[in-house]
């Protein structure tokens, strides 16, 4: 008995250890660095670097965490190593508006995307994703993905070609001036195609295309009628000057991401990425990007493409500049002849019908299953375990999609999960039955044997193996309930499809904390409690969190009281604490909880009534309040 109590502390300890840390640690130390990055963007006043691609050298077959081969025109004979692309010149922060004004345009107008492709560079620098917005205020201002260099943040994709080191031709760069052929905007109807001639034989043309969702598809053309072959290297990179804000969360990977060939899954954070400098693969069947919390861009090159791709750090005027990129093997081009390279970029929102999801027999397919990608579905941050994460965000967008509302789609699974467990929570329900029914039994014997430990234990023992009761079959219930709450913990902080989502009354984000606060008597009061100097963090009580706090009171109050006082003293206090600790939690969350807790009730009641035991919730519950009333009368 001792051993299974020794469990059940255990147990209900750990999670309270783990929520805790989540409470009393992480979250402090994300507002420490949401204050740090504050500062670091209010210095942003001086120049920002305009950098371009600095390829590895495919010369030399590059190594994770190696050093970034630098091409020597001097010692290189032609052909056998890229120049580098030279880095643009460093011009002052303007504001966004000025610096998209500083380039001709193509305008991007799809039913997802707004934005522009610069012709100063071939650049897609600016992307706007107008079915989101910033705040759950529909006329807030859509998020906006990418922009241009010269801006406070840019963040870019380029593609184009490298020539080999030692050659003198005359290659478009960052800099150079490109034209459209024909008119018009780029939509998923109608390409685009830029040119530019550099004067000495090359003509080289792009042509853009888009879908009805995030996938931009390039096409490079050289056609060479100079009097000399050339050689040239495709490459492709985003670029992303300046860390950006982060959620900071442990279950959330934010930053550079790919899966690389046999490499498989690369994750790097941006202060992990700082520490490397550069890290290198050489690679088939590979995809590399940038990933947010619910955004992402990423290059998708062929799938047979042989890679020697890079993820990259670089410091310039004390500004951060993150990159991914890559480079194919060289083509030369006869006179006469063409060089073509293909080349695919993904820019906007991880929705998991797009993006794809990679499990047996749920079926959404996206651009992994369409153009038959790596693990594309990977760009979402499913975690460990993905075999829970999936299937539950499956089931509610099922749902979600049947009823309109996700908070009603929670209540649903949640209730699919209790038909699921039915037949091992009726047997621990059952057991806990059994428990209240020998309480006099129990007592009785610590008053034969009160001063007689060892005896206790036996003849306890006896009791329970004569009753056919596991003592500890009451944590079955609780042991099922976690798995359910980190997916769906999971699936509430890192799927888009949850952002913005309201469910009834004042829940207007479910992916959000509860907005309310009892501090101020639900918005009675015209202040903030959260803004309170040293307590403020810890006045966060909002309106479901209590109501699954009296849920788990409840519940707690249908279960014979614990013998140990120190067993006593934790589940009385257990609601309390989980009622502060998920205070903070998405609303969606809590939500589930305090349902899940009112099935229970329901369920548990049904089955003590079923196995002769009487329901003695109300006495409890009475019991608590008159018994409280009694010992403050004799103190």
């Amino acid at each position: 008995m001792t051993d299974n109590r020794n469990t059940i502390l255990a147990v209900i300890l750990s999670g309270l250890v783990l929520l805790g840390w989540q409470y009393f640690f992480n979250i402090p130390q994300m507002e420490k660095q949401r204050a740090a990055e504050l500062a670091s963007k209010s210095q942003t006043v001086a120049p920002a670097p305009q950098s371009g691609a600095q390829p590895a050298t495919p010369a030399t077959p590059a190594t994770p965490g190696a050093a970034i081969p630098q091409p020597n025109a001097a010692a290189a004979p032609a052909g056998s190593a890229p120049n580098a692309i030279q880095p643009a010149p460093i011009t002052p922060v303007v504001s966004r508006e000025a610096a998209l004004a500083a380039s001709p345009r193509v305008k991007i107008d799809t039913p997802r995307i707004s934005g522009s492709i610069a012709l100063k560079g071939a650049r897609i620098d600016d992307i706007a994703l107008v079915q989101y917005r910033e705040t759950v205020d529909p006329t807030s201002p859509a998020i906006e993905l990418y922009s241009p260099s010269g801006s406070a943040n840019p963040y870019y994709a380029e593609f184009g070609w490298v020539a080999a080191a030692g050659s003198s031709v005359k290659i478009p760069d960052q800099n150079t001036l490109w034209e459209q052929e024909g008119t018009g905007s780029l939509s998923p109807s109608q390409p685009v195609t830029l040119k530019y001639d550099n004067g000495e034989g090359l003509t080289f043309r792009r042509t853009i295309s888009i879908d009805e969702r995030y996938l931009f598809t390039m096409k490079d053309e050289v056609t060479n009628v100079g009097n000399a072959p050339v050689t040239l290297y495709p490459f492709a990179l985003i670029s992303r000057h300046g860390a950006p804000h982060v959620s900071g969360y442990y279950i959330l990977h934010e930053g550079l991401v790919g899966y690389l060939g046999d490499q498989g899954l690369q994750e790097y954070g941006y202060s992990k990425i700082d520490e490397a400098k550069a890290v290198n693969f050489k690679v088939t069947n590979g995809w590399l990007g940038i990933t947010d919390k619910y955004w992402a861009s990423a290059l998708l090159p062929d799938t047979n493409a042989q890679l020697q791709a890079r993820f990259s750090s670089n410091l310039a005027n004390n500004v951060r500049t993150y990159q991914t990129d890559y480079l194919q093997d060289a083509q030369t081009i006869a006179i006469g002849g063409t060089g073509t390279a293909n080349a695919r970029l993904f820019a906007g929102a991880k929705e998991a019908g797009v993006v794809g999801i990679n499990f047996p027999a749920l079926g959404l397919g996206g651009y992994n299953k369409a153009l038959e990608l790596n693990h594309f579905d990977l760009l979402i941050d499913w975690g460990w375990f993905y075999f829970i994460t999936k299937p539950m965000f499956v089931a509610l967008d099922f749902f979600f999609h049947l009823v309109g509302n996700f908070g009603i789609s929670i209540l649903l699974v949640t209730v699919i999960i209790k038909l699921l467990f039915l037949p091992l929570a009726n047997k621990s329900y059952a057991s806990m039955a059994k428990m209240k029914a020998i309480q006099p039994q129990l007592a009785a014997l610590k008053e034969r044997h009160p001063d007689d430990k060892a005896k206790q234990q036996q003849e306890m023992m006896e009791i329970y193996r004569k009753e056919k009761i596991n003592p500890v079959a009451g944590c079955l219930p609780v042991m099922l309930q976690i798995p359910v709450f980190f997916s769906l913990y999971k699936v509430l902080f890192v799927t888009i499809e949850m952002r913005h989502t309201p469910f009834y009354g004042w829940i207007h984000d479910l992916s959000a904390p509860d907005p309310t606060n009892l501090f101020n008597l639900f918005g009675l009061l015209a202040f903030d409690p959260t803004h309170v100097p040293v307590i403020g963090h810890y006045l966060v009580l909002g309106a479901w969190p209590l109501v699954m706090g009296f849920t788990m009171w409840v519940q707690m109050k249908l279960n014979p009281t614990p013998p140990d006082p120190t067993q006593q003293m934790i589940f009385a206090w257990m609601p309390v604490i989980f009622t502060f600790m998920l205070a903070s939690f998405p609303a969606g969350l809590v939500i589930y909880w305090a349902w899940n807790n009112l099935l229970s009730v329901l369920q548990q009641g049904f089955i003590m009534r079923r196995n002769g035991v009487k329901v003695e919730l109300f006495d409890n519950l009475k019991a608590t309040f008159v018994g409280k009333k009694k010992k403050a009368k004799a103190t």
